[in-house]
């Protein structure tokens, strides 16, 4: 609130139950001050939940980033096909804290992450995601890293890493498959719910 730049600070203590009819009891103080150029100055920056380089615009990237329009959040969304991004525009406006890039050496964007950002990697070619993902864990610094595939897929990527010369202890942070067990289901929104679900939880941003 504010209130005529002339006037001092004031303040208002209202008792929950009998003011606002709430069940909780207690009371709360409102204060009251001139909203001016040093108050505007001083006021503390939202501190974003987590920097995410989402790579891969297919319908699970899609889902992904229609489930993060609502968090506080920074996402780098990335792909070399145009055609994938106007999908989504064709449904949704992109969220202003989503940033479309379209570029051809997607992996190269790896190294423009701040350090301990997240990753999730749902490309539409294996070799692409290899490729990514050996930039991610060569780079070590992230604070999750999803890979999206099977057991399977995990087992022969991370092959393909020990036989570069890529740590094991880097390997043992790589999630794959991604999404929080016990949430099943293979269309698009759910994928997305239980890989948005992880990344909440892996960067300490579940609420209760």
């Amino acid at each position: 609130c504010t209130t005529r730049g002339d006037e001092p600070p004031r303040e208002q203590t209202l008792a929950l139950g009998p003011s606002l009819g709430q069940c909780c009891g207690g009371e709360v103080t409102l204060r009251y001050a001139p909203l001016d150029a040093a108050s505007l100055a001083a006021w503390p920056e939202t501190v974003p939940r987590f920097h995410l380089q989402l790579y891969g615009a297919g319908h699970v990237g899609r889902a992904i980033v229609a489930l993060l329009a609502s968090i506080d959040c920074r996402v780098q969304w990335i792909d070399e096909r145009e055609a994938e991004f106007d999908a989504f525009a064709a449904l949704a406006p992109l969220p202003p804290h989503v940033q479309a890039l379209c570029v051809d050496a997607v992996e190269a964007e790896v190294a423009q992450a701040p350090p301990g950002a997240c990753y999730l990697v749902l490309t539409h070619e294996h070799d692409l995601d290899l490729r990514i993902t050996e930039a991610v864990l060569r780079r070590g610094d992230f604070a999750y890293c999803g890979l999206i595939g099977s057991r399977t897929k995990r087992a022969r990527f991370v092959h393909r890493f020990q036989e570069r010369g890529v740590s094991d202890a880097a390997i043992a942070r790589l999630t794959c498959p991604i999404g929080l067990p016990g949430i099943t289901g293979k269309e698009p929104a759910v994928l997305a719910i239980a890989a948005v679900a992880q990344l909440l939880q892996a960067t300490g941003s579940v609420v209760g």
